[in-house]
């Protein structure tokens, strides 16, 4: 039994959750999610918490039973508090600013790199060198932040590019001279 699956998702306050053909429907104060349910996976609301239960044993059966658990939980996070991931640019004259809901990276190269955010994502630029990714939607604001990171990714040698607050990145020493 998958330990993660066999755990009942506390439903938060002001959220509504409901299983209409096939898939499952998180409604909350900050918006509304989906998403579609495959295999032999069923769904149980009872009073303030969902429970996910498999009706065979199958390996496909069992590796989608905590998926899905998973997948509600983030669900049912994220209408109600929502996700951030806040990335941190770092380099002589690296810098990020939002236009009309671009996001304007200049990052070493010789052109500047324009980004827009997909729908449902919010990007804020509080100061130059920070960038905040926010939206309900959990893997699509780690993708979006993920992608942004993929512009410039920090080198082990000064650790300039962008990289996720509070990541560690591992420097490496320069060339020593000779003999």
């Amino acid at each position: 039994m998958s330990r993660i699956g066999k755990k009942p998702i506390a439903i938060l306050k002001g959220v509504k959750v409901e299983v209409k053909n096939g898939k499952i429907i998180v409604a909350g104060p900050k918006g509304q999610l989906e998403e579609t349910l495959r295999g032999n996976i069923t769904i149980k609301t009872e009073g303030e918490s969902v429970t996910v239960e498999r009706g065979d044993e199958n390996k496909q059966t069992r590796a989608l039973h905590g998926l899905y658990r998973a997948l509600i939980n983030n669900m049912v996070q994220g209408v109600s508090q929502g996700y951030t991931r806040k990335l941190e640019i770092t380099g002589v004259g690296y810098k990020a600013e939002l236009k009309q809901n671009w996001l304007v990276m200049s990052l070493g190269y010789s052109h500047p790199i324009f980004f827009r955010p997909p729908e449902g994502v919010k990007i804020e630029t509080p100061q130059p060198t920070n960038v905040v990714v926010s939206g309900i939607d959990k893997q699509l604001v780690g993708a979006v932040a993920a992608k942004i990171r993929s512009f410039k990714k920090p080198e082990p040698y000064k650790g300039k590019g962008i990289k996720y607050e509070g990541e560690n990145i591992r420097r490496k020493e320069g060339k020593t001279a000779g003999k």
